[in-house]
């Protein structure tokens, strides 16, 4: 099993709604109001007046089989739209319980 963790621009809310449910995950953990700033472009997203945008981050543990789909799937919504951002990480679950 792996962890997936997804950090994006709340303007792609439903695009990773879309996503989870296109790639079968059932249960995951969302986080509103995340505060940071972008790792290619370091523009920051603090929900304040003068950097208004914010973030949200999802992770989901997921089969080992559906980490590409949603990688590639991630990459794809980036694509489309670089500057809005999007990024997604992925580490080992060893024990569950």
């Amino acid at each position: 099993m792996k962890a997936v963790m997804i950090i994006y621009n709340q303007a792609h809310s439903e695009k990773i709604e879309f996503l989870l449910d296109k790639v079968g995950v059932k249960g995951y953990t969302l986080w509103e109001n995340v505060k940071g700033r972008g790792s290619d472009t370091g523009v920051p997203h603090f929900g304040t007046h003068t950097w208004p945008e914010i973030n949200k981050s999802v992770l989901a543990i997921v089969d080992d089989p559906m980490v590409d789909e949603i990688l590639d799937k991630v990459k794809k919504i980036d694509a489309i739209n670089y500057d809005v951002g999007i990024r997604a990480f992925v580490w080992d679950i060893l024990k569950t319980a």
